[in-house]
């Protein structure tokens, strides 16, 4: 019986253990656990992760906020400093105030032949004498220095292949003081100086006709930009294009597969793609020819040209393409040498009439230049001189290839002296045109 009690005692001694032990463990769980050790400093980059969970997608229309720094309020202000959210470039109109200022401030630097001069743009040949200008040496340069021009233009015959151009162009704008615009008739069709020639290595477009054809006003967008690319590789900055006649005669000449279409919205459409291909893409464009010359018959080139269009059907038809590309910004438009006598009773850049609607009813601000004074229409009855001042006293602000450069510089001199033009006048042209020239990064 005494060992029985014994045994009893034991296994009881061996239950309390038990429950004290397991109470134990579950007291033990319960405690709060030292934190593990601290990751090594290096982490091993090359290590692949295949099973990393993806992030959860972020909605759309609430994108995901940027970490925030420690030394940064997390509260944003409802006003951000003006400094944090200005555009990395300025607005329009303030770029346009900052080239018109820059633009005042070289024009009160000029003398008074330096501001005459701005107002032409010649070829090559007539600024230097030359008959054939290739190449741009000493001669380009002292003949820069003595007539500093506002601009030059070039022919086929000027651009033998790519690397002589690229020379020719970057040599003469080197040499003048009042940078240059270097101008091209690059249309398309017919009228291609650049794309006629492989050696340049620039593409030759079909004529505008074929692309009005089609009406793709982004096949055109993309012409302009091509043509603003390659031009601008080679170094010009002006190309006289697009035409943004509207053929209303059949058995017109000049301008032929030159214009768009005969339909002037289909026209404008073009015009416009094709003024913004260009400008957006840093080549300044030139609308041609106002105030439309698709009604005419007579090839101006060689003499006199005649439009009887009414005002009414002008604004219907001819001016919607000129429209449009001065709603897109144009920077040029280039005034024909017709002479509509319902307007006027002489050529279109000699008639303040006709100036006067391009300005005021169409609203254009840019620079107004004349065609090719070189023409028959201007040739057969006009001298240099006199078709020169009377153009500026029209309101034009740059003439275009007079015959006689030097006799049509010293014309408008003499206009100011004898009262027939004002310095002011000269100084509204020139405003503009180094305005144009700041815009486009011609002057900095």
């Amino acid at each position: 019986m005494h060992a029985f009690k014994i045994i009893v005692s034991v296994l009881l001694t061996l239950l309390s253990l038990a429950l004290v032990a397991f109470a134990g463990f579950f007291l033990w769980g319960a405690l709060p656990k030292k934190e593990a050790a601290e990751p090594p400093a290096v982490l091993d980059t090359d290590a692949i992760f295949a099973e990393e969970p993806e992030e959860p997608p972020v909605p759309a229309e609430e994108p995901a906020l940027p970490a925030v720094e420690p030394d940064i309020p997390a509260e944003v202000p409802d006003e951000p400093e003006p400094a944090a959210e200005a555009p990395t470039e300025p607005p329009e109109d303030t770029a346009e105030e900052e080239a018109a200022a820059k633009a005042q401030a070289w024009l009160d630097s000029m003398s008074l032949e330096e501001k005459v001069w701005q107002l032409f743009i010649t070829t090559p040949e007539s600024l230097t004498g030359y008959t054939r200008v290739t190449l741009a040496g000493d001669a380009t340069k002292a003949a820069i220095a003595e007539k500093p021009v506002g601009g030059l233009c070039y022919f086929a015959a000027n651009l033998v292949d790519r690397e002589q151009t690229l020379s020719l162009l970057g040599n003469v704008q080197t040499y003048a003081k009042t940078k240059l615009f270097l101008c091209v008739d690059e249309e398309g069709g017919l009228v291609s100086r650049a794309g006629s020639n492989e050696a340049l290595g620039v593409t030759h477009f079909e004529a505008a006709q074929v692309y009005g054809q089609r009406a793709d006003m982004a096949e055109v967008y993309n012409v302009g930009k091509t043509m603003a690319q390659e031009l601008g590789e080679l170094g010009f900055n002006l190309d006289f294009a697009p035409v943004a006649d509207v053929i209303t005669n059949p058995n017109n000449t000049e301008i032929g597969s030159r214009s768009y279409s005969k339909d002037p919205a289909v026209a404008a459409a073009m015009v416009s793609a094709m003024v913004e291909g260009l400008q957006r893409n840093g080549m300044i464009s030139c609308l041609k020819h106002f105030p439309g010359h698709g009604s005419t018959e007579t090839d101006s080139h060689e003499g006199k040209s005649v439009s009887t269009r009414t005002l009414d059907e002008l604004r219907e038809t001819e001016w919607l393409p000129f429209e449009t590309g001065i709603a897109k910004g144009v920077a040029f438009v280039m005034v024909s040498h017709l002479t509509n006598e319902n307007l006027s009773n002489l050529p279109a850049d000699l008639s303040p009439e006709v100036i006067g609607y391009l300005r005021d009813e169409l609203g254009f601000t840019g620079i107004i230049i004349t065609d090719s004074h070189q023409m028959g229409a201007i040739t057969s009855y006009y001298t240099s001189g006199e078709a020169t001042v009377l153009a500026l006293q029209a309101g034009v602000d740059m003439v275009l290839m007079p015959q006689n450069l030097e006799e049509a510089h010293q014309a408008v001199l003499e206009a100011i002296e004898n009262g027939a033009l004002t310095e002011d006048r000269i100084n509204e042209s020139v405003l503009r045109i180094l305005t144009v020239k700041y815009q486009f990064g011609i002057l900095e």
